[in-house]
């Protein structure tokens, strides 16, 4: 089955949507892929006629088996080529998503096949995102975000969910990257910004972007 790029964003946008746990009704896929809701209700309809979705209205949609597989296919193109980007071209971490989502939707098996040879099979992206398997089997992740971390344990930073390339920058400046140590000193009432001490330097950051970082607990 040939799919149009439209038909593959939407799958994918779905998937991460239920990954999530938000739903993935047609009000979040609108406000996920910047078109209107009721641009999203055609296609999820369209979707579900193809049988790559499961739709009931005021309810959402939830993927099918042959819907979560395209999904992972093409979130798998996107994770590898983030990481080809930065690791064989020379971009920086900021930069590679916009990239990947322009290449994702056109690369072949066999290329998707040699950049995972190349890069030694890796499981994870740059931000820390795991990478499906080429059998269609998304690795756990066992994290939480840093502003639900205690105060005084050693996490491991394991993923940053934002793709804002200026809060990415940021992040890179500060040394929060994912595989570095990290605890939490302090959290300041009412959501207000969390002292953690980053391989040995004091920082603050604010509580919103905190909820983005997810850490990992250092094994005992």
């Amino acid at each position: 089955m040939v799919l149009s790029q439209a038909v593959e964003d939407y799958l994918k946008t779905i998937y991460i949507l239920e990954s999530e746990g938000s739903g993935a009704t047609t009000s979040s896929i609108a406000e996920s892929l910047d078109v209107s809701s009721a641009s999203a209700t055609n296609m999820v309809k369209r979707l579900s006629k193809m049988g790559l979705v499961d739709y009931q209205s005021y309810k959402g949609a939830t993927l099918t088996n042959s819907g979560r597989k395209i999904a992972l296919e093409i979130i798998r193109h996107h994770r590898l080529l983030e990481l080809y980007l930065l690791e064989v071209m020379g971009y920086s971490w900021d930069e590679v998503h916009d990239e990947a989502e322009k290449l994702e939707h056109h690369i072949s098996e066999q290329f998707e096949d040699k950049i995972a040879e190349l890069l030694d099979n890796p499981t994870h992206d740059p931000h820390g995102d795991p990478i499906p398997t080429k059998e269609g089997v998304m690795p756990e992740l066992d994290a939480e975000p840093l502003g639900h971390a205690k105060a005084d344990k050693i996490y491991i930073v394991s993923r940053v969910k934002d793709q804002d390339p200026e809060v990415l920058r940021y992040l890179e400046k500060i040394g929060m990257l994912p595989g570095v140590k990290v605890e939490v000193k302090d959290k300041a009432p009412f959501n207000g910004p969390i002292t953690i001490l980053l391989e040995d330097t004091e920082q603050a950051i604010g509580y919103e972007i905190a909820n983005k970082i997810f850490v990992a607990e250092m094994p005992g």
